[in-house]
């Protein structure tokens, strides 16, 4: 009699791994979905800024006179070779004394604002005015005339965006992170409560070299960091976070130097998922602090290459400038807005003891 041949141990053991798959797959799909509020919070930290702007194809649109001219072009007009002999104090020195030390008098330089109806931001003070665009989804009275001032200058554009979100996810005094509480639901909530802190961990890159891991770790910086956290009271609509204006002292480190950003009024219309979070905060940039970070951060030198001459930015920066008036009337902020992109977190809050040593308690909206 013909014996029949007995299955091989691969064969016991694919039988095996089929048998129990459906089960491993399951429990694996349960735990890929488990939900990532927990205690009714949940994080996220930034990993990709650029200031929200208009950009068409070569910049006819928004540009249509041209790109602005840079320090080493407008030093040629102001100081020409075949004029009389200069010293250098009363020239390059001279014309740096103006970047360090602007003033909003008109001067002998032409400047070139972005125009057109159209740009990306919000609507900061809840009306709709002459000088306000319109988003690209339609809505109207958006405030950003920063975009006036930075939308025909070169250094703002596709290059130095990339330049800036590297500067945000690679140094980590830049790392920032919020975190929502008194969450319910991540579709519609109508109380909830936003809180920004710096982080100190580092970033996790997803596979693709291109993003972040979600649900990767953010230790708190409660301490050193303690300038950087501010609390929003806000909603969830359909999706999407939107809060109460607040100031908020932002981290923005630039290459080796250390500087902040001061948003008077800032909001937050983000998009939220579990995964994820993008959208917008927009405010009021303070003029003096804004135009500090960024001498401390690039200068003149690194300026020339993107086209941006500082003393001719700041005056249009005073000329346009919308709101927080000083007690003269004068405007001290210009309305902006930055287009942010979040990766979900889990937050490792400092023990008690440790948040007390730094004096760690959340500033609401200072």
């Amino acid at each position: 009699m013909k014996h029949m041949p007995q299955p091989s141990l691969l064969a016991s053991g694919l039988l095996l791994a089929l048998t129990i798959a459906p089960t491993a797959f399951a429990q694996s799909g349960a735990q890929d979905s488990a939900p990532v509020i927990r205690n009714r919070s949940i994080a996220y930290v930034m990993t990709m800024e650029e200031w929200a702007m208009h950009k068409t194809p070569g910049a006819k649109a928004e540009c249509p006179n041209g790109m602005n001219e840079g320090p080493r072009e407008q030093f040629k007009v102001l100081f020409p070779e075949n004029g009389p002999k200069r010293t250098v104090v009363g020239t390059q020195l001279a014309r740096e004394a103006q970047v360090y030390f602007p003033t909003p008098e008109t001067e002998n330089m032409p400047f070139r604002e972005a125009v057109g109806p159209v740009v990306p931001g919000i609507n900061l003070d809840g009306k709709v005015d002459a000088d306000d665009f319109t988003s690209p989804d339609g809505v109207k009275g958006i405030d950003n005339q920063f975009f006036r001032v930075i939308g025909c200058v070169s250094s703002y554009r596709d290059v130095a965006a990339l330049m800036v979100t590297k500067w945000r996810v690679d140094n980590s005094f830049n790392r920032v992170v919020i975190e929502l509480t008194d969450v319910d639901d991540l579709g519609s909530d109508n109380d909830v409560t936003v809180t920004t802190y710096r982080g100190l961990s580092a970033m996790l890159p997803d596979a693709t070299g291109s993003g972040y891991m979600p649900g990767a770790s953010q230790k708190l910086d409660m301490r050193f960091g303690k300038d950087f956290i501010s609390s929003f009271k806000g909603k969830i609509v359909d999706g999407v976070l939107i809060t109460e204006p607040g100031d908020y002292l932002m981290p923005y480190q630039a290459l080796a130097n250390v500087s902040t950003l001061l948003f008077r009024g800032l909001k937050f219309e983000v998009r939220l998922s579990q995964d994820s979070a993008e959208g917008y905060m927009g405010g009021y940039l303070d003029i003096a602090s804004w135009y500090a970070q960024r001498q401390q951060s690039i200068s003149t030198h690194h300026q020339s290459y993107g086209q941006e001459s500082s003393p001719t930015v700041y005056k249009a920066l005073t000329r346009l400038a919308d709101g927080y008036p000083d007690q003269a009337g004068h405007n001290t902020a210009i309305s902006g807005a930055l287009h942010v992109r979040f990766t979900q977190v889990f937050v490792d809050h400092p023990t008690r003891a440790t948040a007390q040593a730094g004096g760690a308690a959340a500033p609401a909206n200072r």
